[in-house]
Order: structure tokens, then sequence, then C-alpha cells
């Protein structure tokens, strides 16, 4: 087994922010992304080869666990390895860790192919990317593995009638901006998360009855996510978020999410994430309040999942 390597290094800035006072959740899936970028160099799949094979490679899947919060002004660096090399693609391990204290922040481990820029079509990993791969093999650390959800495989593709079925709450709608894009025009990871993470104050008000604004002194965070993308939307598309609870206990809840295309009624992505309630003067979780767990307990949704 290698040493994992350093692939990106930044600081968290003030509008990196959200109304809890921390990182959000998107920028943490803005890094990663970058940290992945400067793996794809170490694998001799940077930018060369994308403009020699019009390839590059893509996450299909994530897996996040958030460990420690961000707060403006902290410096961080990422590492990564290899977890798994396979013909058409890799499961890779990224970590965030604070540059001075060295205390880790947050970990990613994705499936990630190598797709084709235009149509994002699969192409086979070149034999020496695999060779390169295999020899930043790592096992995935214990802090970086599952613990409030499971990993099972990906469901079948949701539709909006399935959605409707179920009970999920109409959170969030808008066109893919082409600021949101990649060079090809394809939304990226970071406004995958940031479409959920800004869908979460309808969420609660229309499930709990709570207006976050009116309250700075208790608030929610996440824990952990996992995201699994079934096609990638375009600058022009207009996308449409159903949300829903998979389960509550008196600590945490966990909230699913299923984005699709509006106009076609396809799946985008699915997605769940592990919460909890925040204390924003003491800085750390609380109990789920009694009457707030009461209530959601009556609108789990059943079958939700990514």
């Amino acid at each position: 087994m290698s040493e994992m390597i350093d692939v990106a290094r930044s600081s968290v800035q003030t509008w990196h922010s959200d109304q809890m006072g921390h990182m959000n959740v998107q920028f943490y899936m803005e890094h990663a992304s970058q940290g992945l970028a400067a793996l794809a160099v170490h694998l001799g799949l940077g930018p060369r080869f994308i403009s020699a094979e019009s390839a590059r490679l893509i996450a299909h899947d994530h897996h996040v666990r958030f460990l420690r919060e961000q707060r403006p002004g902290a410096p961080f660096t990422i590492r990564a390895g290899v977890l798994d090399v396979r013909d058409y693609g890799l499961r890779v391990y990224l970590e965030m860790y604070n540059t001075i204290s060295k205390e880790i922040a947050a970990t990613f481990a994705a499936d990630v192919e190598l797709l084709d820029e235009d149509s994002r079509e699969t192409k086979p990993l070149p034999a020496k990317a695999k060779a390169a791969a295999k020899a930043m093999t790592i096992e995935l650390p214990q802090h970086g593995a599952p613990r409030g959800l499971e990993l099972a495989a990906p469901r079948k593709a949701p539709t909006l009638e399935e959605a409707a079925e179920i009970g999920l709450v109409f959170t969030w709608q808008g066109e893919v901006q082409l600021d949101q894009c990649d060079a090809q025009g394809f939304l990226l990871p970071r406004h995958f998360m940031g479409i959920v993470s800004d869908s979460i104050p309808n969420l609660l008000g229309q499930t709990n009855g709570q207006d976050r604004s009116k309250n700075d002194k208790v608030g929610g965070a996440a824990l952990e996510y996992h995201f699994h993308y079934h096609s990638y939307p375009r600058a022009g598309d207009v996308l449409t978020l159903r949300s829903g609870l998979k389960s509550v206990s008196t600590k945490t809840y966990i909230w699913g999410h299923w984005l699709f295309n509006l106009e076609t009624g396809k799946s985008i992505a699915t997605a769940e994430a592990v919460a909890i309630a925040l204390d924003l003067v003491e800085r750390k979780a609380i109990p789920v309040p009694e009457e707030m767990r009461i209530r959601l307990e009556g609108m789990v949704a059943p079958g939700l999942g990514v």
C-alpha cells in the first residue's frame, strides 16, 4: 500500500459560509473536485490527455463525511489515493485536513469513470493510467467509512410520478446557469450539492414550519452524504427537486432527495444525508427537539433511497 499524496490546498473564505456560520457543503465538493483534477494529472489523465482524447475522469457516485466544521480563515489541504482499479474507472478517496493541526475535516470516496467530454459515454482506462493507479492504492481509513448511511447498490432511477406517490415535498426548482457548468456545459458536482443545500430551508419550512431566518440559536448540519448521478444536466435545463424523510432518531435524521429534469421527467441524481440539530452558540450537536421528532416520525416516506 502507498501513501496518499496532497492534491489541493486552499482556505475557507467568508463567502463560503452559510447561515450556520461554517463552510457550506457545496464548497467541500468543489474543492474535492479540484483535488480529483490534480489526482488525474498523477495518473496521466490531466489536461494534455483531456485535450488529446476529449475524455476526463468524472464521478458517478460520491460518499462524503463531514467530521469537523470549517470556519472562515481555516487553512486546509486535500490528499488522495486510489481504493480500487477497474477497466472503466476507479474508486478514489480524498480527505480534507487542516494544514496546521492536521485534523481531518471531511472525507470523500468517489466512483469515477473516464467519460467522453461531450457524449458522456464511458471509455476504457489506458493501461498506463491503470498501472499508475495501482501504484497509488491505499486502504480506506476508518474515518472515511460509512457511519450513518448504508451504501447499498443504487436503486432503479426514480420517476416524478413515484416521488408524488410516496409524498415527497417540492423543495427546489430552477434553470441550470452557464456559470454553474464546466467547459462543455455540464452541471458541476458542486452545484448538485448546492441545489440540495439550498432546498433545506424550504424542506424544513414545509415539513416542520421552521423559518431558519427567524432562529439564530438553533440550526442544523450535515454529517454524511451519499450522491448517485444518473445523468448530467446541461446549461439551460430546468431541474426540480423532491425531498422527504427516510428515518429519524433522537439524535439524527436522514433526508432523501430526488432531482429530475422538469421537461423530460428524467432522473438526474438521488441523494441522502444524515443531519443533526446544531446549537449555533455552543457550536455543538444537540438532540432533535422532541416536538420536531414526533412530527417528523409521521412523515417518513416509504421507498426513499439513493
